[in-house]
C-alpha cells in the first residue's frame, strides 16, 4: 500500500495503470475458482473412492483370489482411478484458460510491459518525464506481486476449506447429553424396564425388554444372529440411549449418571480388541493411569499374559504396534488384564473365545474366570457350552426376551434354548479339525470355572 501511495504522488495516471494487472488478476482468479467449493467436495469424494478401492484391492487380495475374483477387484480399482482421472482432467480443462491468464497477468514481465508501453507514450507526449517513469518501472511489478503469490495458493485454501467442512460436520455430530442434575448409583444392581431401541427411529431392534442383573451374578444373552444381543449389551455402558423404557444402575437412570462415574462402574471386554500404540503397561493402565507397576503385573498374571510380556524385548515397557504385535488370543488376555485393573463392578463381556485355538481358549477362560469373580457380568454368548453355569440365561429373538432361566431348567422346558443347545451339541464334533482331546477341552470351558472343570 505504501508503494501504491508513493506512485500516486508521482503520477496518478500511471499509478492507475499499475493497478490494472492486480485487478485483472483478481477478476480472472475469481472466475477460475467459481464453483470451487462443490468441485473440492467432489474431489474429496473421488479421492475417498479411489482410496477405498485401493485398500479393498490390497487387503482383500488373498480372499478375492481364492474365489477367483482378483480380476473383478482390479477392475473396480481401475474404474475408480479412471473416474478420478476423468473428473480431475475435466475440472482442469474448465479452469485452464482463466487460471493461466490470471497467473500471467500478474507476472513481473507482463506488468513491466503494460507499464512501459503507456509510459513511453507519456514521455514522448511530454505528459511526464523519464525520471518520473523510472519509479513505475521499478516498483510497479511489486503492486501485483502479492496476487502472484496468493493466487496459486487459492486451490490449497479451497481444499482446506472443504476439509474443514468435513471435520466440522464430524464435530457437529450429536453426542449423548450429559445430565443436568447428576445422580450417583447406590449399589450395582442393573435393571431394565420396558426397554426399546431403534437405530433409525422407525424399526425397533429391541422391544419391551425387562431384565434384572443382580450384583455378583452372571447373566448370559443367547439367540440367533440379529436378535439384538450386542445392541442390548451396548446399552449398559451407554453407547446408545434407549428410545423407550429405562436402564438403571444402583437405582439411578444411566442418563443421569455422569460419564466418568458410569465408566468407573461399568467395563467391557469385547471380541474386537483395540490396543494402543503405546507400551504394554500403558495399554493395561488405560482404565487406571495411576496404577503402580506391581498392580499392572498382578493383573497381567491373573489374565495369564505375564509370561508372554516378559518374553518381549523390553518387557512391560515394550511399545506395541512397532516391531511387536500380539496374536488375537494374546491381545484378548491383555484386554482382560486391562479390565481387571480397572476393577469395574459391572462388566459387559462379548465372548472372547469365539475365534481362539484350544490352548489360547484355555488361557483366556482362566483369565475370564478371575475377571468374573465377585462381579456382575452380562455375557454375549455364541457358544452355549461356555455359559452353562450362568445364574440366568436370557434368550433373545427379534429383539424380545422369549425365555430366561438356568441351563438345566431351559433344557427341560424344550424351547428355543434347548433347540440351540441340541444344534450346537450335534454340530460340535464337526466344528473343528482339532484332536478329540482338544475338542473335549473346548466343551469343558466355562465362564465361572475356567478351563479346569
Amino acid at each position: 500500500m505504501l508503494v501504491l501511495a508513493y506512485l500516486f504522488t508521482v503520477d496518478w495516471r500511471l499509478a492507475l495503470i499499475s493497478v490494472v494487472p492486480l485487478l485483472l488478476g483478481v477478476f480472472l482468479f475469481s472466475r477460475a475458482m467459481a464453483g470451487a467449493a462443490a468441485q473440492m467436495a467432489e474431489f474429496g469424494a473421488a479421492v475417498g473412492r479411489i482410496s477405498s478401492a485401493a485398500v479393498e484391492f490390497a487387503s482383500g487380495i488373498a480372499v478375492l483370489k481364492s474365489f477367483g475374483r482378483g480380476r473383478k477387484a482390479h477392475e473396480r480399482f481401475v474404474r475408480a482411478t479412471e473416474g478420478f482421472a476423468d473428473f480431475f482432467s475435466g475440472w482442469v480443462r474448465s479452469t485452464l484458460a482463466t487460471s493461466t491468464a490470471a497467473i500471467l497477468v500478474v507476472t513481473p514481465a507482463v506488468v513491466l510491459l503494460l507499464l512501459a508501453a503507456p509510459g513511453a507514450v507519456f514521455v514522448t507526449q511530454g505528459w511526464t518525464t523519464g525520471a518520473e517513469l523510472v519509479p513505475f518501472l521499478l516498483l510497479g511489478p511489486a503492486v501485483a506481486a502479492p496476487m502472484g503469490v496468493v493466487g496459486p495458493r487459492i486451490q490449497q485454501i479451497r481444499a482446506g476449506q472443504a476439509a474443514a467442512v468435513r471435520v466440522t460436520a464430524l464435530l457437529d455430530a450429536p453426542t449423548l447429553p450429559e445430565p443436568t442434575t447428576p445422580a450417583l448409583p447406590e449399589g450395582h444392581h442393573v435393571r431394565l424396564r420396558g426397554v426399546s431401541f431403534s437405530y433409525d427411529g422407525t424399526t425397533d431392534v429391541l422391544s419391551g425388554v425387562d431384565l434384572d442383573l443382580a450384583p455378583g451374578t452372571v447373566t448370559a444373552l443367547v439367540g440367533p444372529s440379529g436378535s439384538g444381543k450386542s445392541t442390548l449389551a451396548s446399552l449398559l455402558p451407554r453407547f446408545h440411549d434407549v428410545t423407550a423404557g429405562t436402564v438403571t444402575l444402583g437405582g439411578a437412570d444411566l442418563r443421569d449418571i455422569p460419564a466418568t462415574e458410569l465408566y468407573r462402574r461399568v467395563g467391557f471386554v469385547l471380541q474386537d480388541v483395540r490396543l494402543l500404540r503405546a507400551s504394554v503397561a500403558d495399554n493395561i493402565r488405560l482404565g487406571r493411569p495411576e496404577a503402580t507397576d506391581e498392580e499392572v503385573e498382578r493383573c497381567a498374571r491373573a489374565a495369564r499374559i505375564h509370561d508372554r510380556i516378559t518374553e518381549l524385548p523390553d518387557g512391560y515397557a515394550t511399545e506395541l504396534g512397532t516391531a511387536v504385535t500380539f496374536s488375537g488370543g494374546e491381545a484378548q488376555r491383555l484386554s482382560i488384564a486391562r479390565a481387571l485393573l480397572a476393577d469395574a463392578p459391572v462388566l459387559v463381556l462379548d465372548e472372547a473365545t469365539a475365534y481362539a485355538d484350544p490352548h489360547s481358549e484355555a488361557l483366556i477362560q482362566d483369565g475370564l474366570s478371575a475377571l468374573a469373580a465377585g462381579r456382575t457380568l452380562l455375557v454375549i454368548a455364541h457358544r452355549l457350552a461356555t455359559i452353562r453355569s450362568a445364574d440366568r440365561i436370557v434368550v433373545l429373538e427379534d429383539g424380545r426376551v422369549t425365555e430366561q432361566g438356568r441351563h438345566d431348567d431351559l433344557l427341560a422346558g424344550g424351547g428355543r434354548y434347548a433347540a440351540l443347545w441340541e444344534a450346537q451339541r450335534t454340530a460340535g464334533p464337526d466344528e473343528t479339525d482339532a484332536a478329540p482331546h482338544q475338542r473335549n477341552v473346548r466343551a469343558g470351558h466355562d465362564i465361572r470355572e475356567g478351563s479346569a472343570r
